[in-house]
């Protein structure tokens, strides 16, 4: 007997991926390096800490979800876990590669996630999640 998958209210991860997007956004715009880091920070603090340590994990369930009417729809944890464990790394790559003073690698990297976010967010198409699927079926 095995146990049951956990799962996550839908809207977590793509708010998550919103806020990492617009954040990447941001940065690229002022062109402030540290708010990657900081992204990456706020993904791995959520991944490996859990949904209590998650900046806009918490944001979302304290100022968004409470006024939300009707059922909250649910998807299996582990595919938007995996993505969110890739965007750490890419980041956590991403600013690595600014402290090494390869800044435009930096931005290309940290432009990726932030496409792959945004389409996330607006489309509900998430690259990392189809990889996991991939990798498991």
């Amino acid at each position: 007997m095995t146990a049951p998958a956990a799962v996550v209210d839908v809207n977590v991860p793509r708010f998550n991926q919103a806020m990492v997007a617009v954040l990447l956004a941001v940065g690229f715009v002022v062109q402030w390096w540290p708010l990657v880091g900081l992204a990456a920070a706020i993904l791995a603090a959520t991944r490996f800490g859990g949904p209590r340590w998650g900046l806009f994990t918490r944001g979302y369930l304290r100022w968004i979800r409470p006024r939300l009417n009707g059922p909250i729809a649910t998807e299996e944890a582990n595919p938007p876990r995996f993505a969110q464990l890739l965007g750490t790394a890419f980041l956590a790559l991403a600013t690595g590669l600014f402290l090494t003073g390869w800044t435009a690698a930096g931005w290309g990297v940290a432009l990726i996630v932030f496409a792959l976010a945004l389409l996330a967010a607006t489309t509900r198409i998430c690259v990392g999640c189809l990889i996991y699927q991939r990798a498991v079926s």
